[in-house]
C-alpha cells in the first residue's frame, strides 16, 4: 500500500462552473476546472500535481505521436441524493490500466496511486458532478510516451493524466447496429484487450462508413472468418437468447469491460443462466429470426446499458422487441442506477466514496 500521495495543488483563479450549461452536456465536450498530472522518469512516478485544466506543451518528437505508445481508461463518478460523490469500481479500471501498460511496454502505475489520483481531482471538482438522473462525471485517466526520440523503441519517460467532464447520456436512442464482416478491430495475438489509442484510430473508418449507411454502431467479428461476435464499437455486447444471458468470452481480442463484469455478476445473483463463450453470428441471426433473441444491448462505462433495436447482416435487417418491454436489460439498468446513485444497498462495495 502506497502512502497518501503528496500532491501539489494549484487551483484555478477563474472557475468555469457558473458559465457551464448543465442542461447541455454532450459526451466528451465539457471539462471541469482541474486535471491531475504525473511524470515517469528515472524508473519512478513523481511530480504529482493537480493543476487548472488547459493545454500542455510537448515536443513534436515524442514517441507517442509517432509510434502509438498511448492508452486510456474510462470510469464515472456519481452524485448521491445526500451530496455524497462516489466513483464506480475504480479498482477494476486500475487493473485493466496496468494490463494495457504492460502490452504497450509502458510502466505500470500502482493501483492505489491510480485510485488516489482520481479521488483527489474528483474531490477538487466535486461541484462539477451533475446531480441529475442519467448524468455523471466522466473520468479519463491516460498515459503517453514522452521521449524525444524518433526510434522504434519503448520510451523511458511517460506522462500520466486524469481529465474530468460532466456528461449526460452517451446514447439517447435505441441502437441500429451492423455486424461487420470485412473490417477488423483486432486480431488474435494483437492488443484488442488493451485500451490502446491505436485500436480506436483503426476503427474509425469502418465506423464512419457504417454511420453513412444509417447505423449507430458496429458489432465487430473475429478477424479470421468473421464468424464469431466480439464486441460493439463503444461497449461489450450482451444477449439474452432463449432465456440465457450470453456474451462473448474475454480473450486477447476483446476488452474485459467493467460494466460487462457488473452485469454478469448481477445476472448470476438473480439466477439467470450465464454463458461466457464464443458467440456465433449465425446463432444470433437465427435467434432474431425465430424470436428467441429476447434482448441485446451494449454494456460499457460511457454507454451504460444501450439497447439494440435492430441487427443488420449483409444488407438484411432484423428487428428486436421494444426495449421498454425487455425484462433483463431493464432490470439491470434500474439496479445499476440505484447502486451508482446511492439509492440501493452497495453490497459489493462497488462505490468508492470520495
Amino acid at each position: 500500500m502506497t502512502e497518501t500521495l503528496d500532491i501539489k495543488i494549484t487551483k484555478t483563479p477563474n472557475s468555469r462552473l457558473e458559465q457551464t450549461d448543465f442542461n447541455d452536456l454532450p459526451f466528451g465536450r465539457t471539462f471541469s476546472d482541474h486535471m491531475f498530472v504525473a511524470d515517469y522518469e528515472d524508473g519512478e512516478w513523481k511530480n504529482f500535481q493537480i493543476v487548472p485544466y488547459g493545454d500542455i506543451s510537448v515536443s513534436p518528437a515524442i514517441s507517442a505521436l509517432h509510434y502509438g505508445q498511448s492508452f486510456f481508461e474510462g470510469l464515472k463518478a456519481y452524485k448521491h441524493a445526500d451530496g455524497t460523490v462516489s466513483v464506480f469500481r475504480p479498482d477494476k479500471n486500475a487493473k485493466r490500466f496496468n494490463k494495457s501498460a504492460e502490452r504497450l511496454c509502458m510502466p505500470t502505475l500502482p493501483e492505489d496511486i491510480f485510485i488516489q489520483s482520481i479521488a483527489a481531482v474528483v474531490d477538487i471538482d466535486r461541484e462539477w458532478v451533475p446531480g441529475k438522473a442519467n448524468h455523471s462525471m466522466y473520468i479519463r485517466p491516460f498515459m503517453f510516451a514522452t521521449d524525444r526520440y524518433l526510434g522504434v523503441a519503448p520510451s523511458t519517460t511517460y506522462k500520466y493524466m486524469v481529465l474530468l467532464g460532466p456528461t449526460g447520456p452517451y446514447f439517447s436512442k435505441t441502437l441500429r447496429v451492423k455486424i461487420e464482416t470485412h473490417y477488423t478491430r483486432s486480431a488474435e495475438g494483437g492488443m484488442g484487450y488493451a485500451k490502446s489509442s491505436g485500436n480506436y484510430g483503426g476503427a474509425m473508418y469502418p465506423a464512419k462508413k457504417a454511420t453513412e449507411e444509417g447505423f449507430d454502431q458496429l458489432i465487430w467479428t473475429d478477424a479470421k472468418n468473421h464468424e464469431y461476435i466480439e464486441e460493439m464499437g463503444a461497449a461489450n455486447v450482451v444477449f439474452v437468447l432463449d432465456g440465457k444471458v450470453i456474451t462473448p468470452s474475454t480473450r486477447d481480442t476483446i476488452l474485459d469491460g467493467v460494466t460487462r463484469d457488473t452485469v454478469l455478476t448481477l445476472a448470476r445473483e438473480w439466477g439467470y443462466p450465464v454463458e461466457e463463450r464464443r458467440v456465433s453470428v449465425a446463432e444470433i441471426i437465427e435467434g432474431a429470426k425465430n424470436g428467441k433473441l429476447e434482448d441485446a444491448f451494449g454494456a460499457g462505462t460511457a454507454a451504460t446499458i444501450a439497447p439494440v433495436g435492430s441487427i443488420s447482416l449483409n444488407g438484411e435487417e432484423y428487428f428486436l422487441s421494444d426495449p421498454k418491454t425487455r425484462e433483463f436489460s431493464q432490470r439491470v439498468l434500474r439496479e445499476l442506477d440505484a447502486i451508482k446513485y446511492g439509492n440501493a444497498p452497495d453490497t459489493h462495495g462497488w462505490n468508492y466514496i470520495v
